[in-house]
């Protein structure tokens, strides 16, 4: 039997689509990343069914669409009852599973099938009284009882950015390769490994080391695009700029530009650490028959269309990257940018497949592995995503080029042609020459909300006004 591959799965939290140097950003460097898509594979319509931490992280470990894990809106503090996750069928098919970093899952110590949790899941506000951290019990140890997370000053949704305060060795992110490198030096050398490696950056605090934010502060950087249609959102953008922390917001543009550098410093230091990793994995004798998937749970606005954070229908916000370098000895070409259709829930079977393992009958994915190796097989046509977010919640279906948007509490409609126009500037709802498009798309969304229990559709139209649901009822049931 040929030896069966290491797999690294490295996830960050809020990494736009666009923010990889290989994807044609024109000011962030990410070289690692970029050799690894160069020699591998890199996805480039990846998408999160649901644009924020939870749900995103419950569609990756499950391999279920939102519908079936029941997760369609930010909701901490409802329990994790899966009997079925990714790290428990590599356990049982004979890996040794960790997980270093962001778990962001309750209680906070749950393990989801892995063997050992190393957790540091950032600020979470369900756990800010008294809340499980081994960085910062590290952190306190290594600097003293007195030392906290955010003596910097920064909050964890804020667009306000400066440099690390403390030593670069003493960041989450670099803290976290250091676990990831303590767990190849001891590991079982008799089993292959899955290392679940989870940054909290580039979330915010937007907080590099020094020397990353200085990178960007001190050259032009591009600035964010706003669409033909963002008086339609009714939002406040003028008064938002006032608040710390706006998810809505025309930043004065010096402000704006540290934003932008304190959120690219944070994306080229991970790149450097996953570099740190890589050559680990060299000394070690593991990188030639290791898999290394790069993904992020969803992505971030950062002034585009005057809006921050995600959890809304634009790209910068529900297209995430993702990348895949496989050993040689399994004869995938480097260099392939398949364009289908993908999504979190594909990450589970595609990493079971090249373990060698076999789905399981409750996993709504679909391996990406046919797709890595160039076979012409018949794939998705349409995803669904969403977020219930009181009055800014939304749905959306994309096709591969075009995407419609669907408010549901107001009623209000958007379509863009994702190809000719990624960056969502220009509104196509009310041109005739797309009526049917529009009809097309909301028919799909009809029918993917149909027998849903917050009574959007009816299978024939759709219903304005509806009470959205965070979680639906089958998970709060169980």
């Amino acid at each position: 039997m040929p030896e069966r591959p290491n797999i690294i799965l490295i996830c960050t939290d809020q990494w736009r689509w666009d923010c990889l140097s290989i994807a044609g950003h024109p000011a962030v460097e990410t070289p690692h990343l970029d050799r690894l898509a160069h020699e591998g594979v890199r996805f480039t319509n990846a998408y999160t069914g649901v644009a924020s931490c939870i749900a995103a992280r419950a569609a990756l470990h499950t391999g279920l669409t939102q519908r079936s894990h029941g997760r369609v809106g930010y909701q901490d503090g409802v329990e994790w009852t899966y009997p079925v996750t990714l790290a428990g069928e590599l356990s049982k098919a004979g890996y040794q599973t960790v997980a270093v970093g962001k778990m962001h899952v309750h209680p906070q110590r749950h393990p989801m099938g892995f063997e050992k949790v190393v957790l540091h899941d950032g600020m979470l506000h369900h756990y800010k009284a008294a809340r499980e951290s081994d960085y910062e019990d590290w952190l306190r140890e290594t600097l003293g009882p007195d030392c906290g997370l955010y003596d910097h000053g920064l909050e964890s949704n804020s667009w306000v950015a400066r440099p690390w305060h403390l030593p670069e060795h003493t960041h989450p992110t670099y803290w976290a390769v250091s676990r990831a490198v303590e767990f190849l030096r001891g590991r079982d050398k008799g089993r292959p490994f899955f290392l679940f490696l989870s940054f909290v950056a580039p979330h915010p605090p937007l907080v590099p080391p020094e020397c990353y934010f200085d990178q960007y502060i001190r050259q032009d950087l591009p600035a964010p695009p706003v669409g033909d249609w963002v008086d339609k959102l009714g939002l406040d953008p003028e008064g938002g700029r006032w608040h710390y922390s706006t998810s809505c917001g025309r930043l004065d543009p010096r402000a704006q530009h540290r934003a932008q550098a304190g959120y690219y410093g944070l994306i080229t230091q991970i790149d450097h650490q996953i570099g740190r990793l890589i050559e680990h994995c060299h000394d070690e004798g593991v990188k030639g028959n290791t898999v290394f998937a790069f993904i992020s749970d969803h992505g971030e606005m950062l002034g585009d269309h005057h809006l921050f954070r995600k959890i809304l229908p634009y790209a910068g916000s529900i297209r995430v990257p993702m990348v895949f370098h496989l050993p040689a000895s399994m004869g995938i070409a480097g260099g392939r940018t398949p364009a289908q259709l993908a999504e979190l829930r594909d990450i589970m079977p595609t990493l079971l497949e090249i373990a060698g393992a076999s789905a399981p009958p409750s996993v709504e994915g679909a391996s990406l592995m046919p797709l890595m190796r160039g076979e012409k097989v018949e794939w998705r046509g349409h995803l669904h995503g969403e977020h219930a977010a009181g009055e800014r919640s939304n749905h959306y279906i994309v096709d591969g080029r075009f995407k419609y948007a669907w408010y549901s509490q107001t009623g209000l409609e958007q379509l863009f042609d994702t190809q000719a126009d990624p960056h969502d500037l220009h509104d196509l709802i009310d041109e005739p020459r797309h009526r049917r498009t529009v009809e097309e798309l909301r028919g799909l969304l009809i029918a993917e909300l149909a027998g849903r229990e917050e009574g959007y559709s009816d299978g024939r139209q759709l219903f304005v006004g509806k009470e959205p649901k965070r979680v639906l009822s089958h998970v709060l049931k169980d």
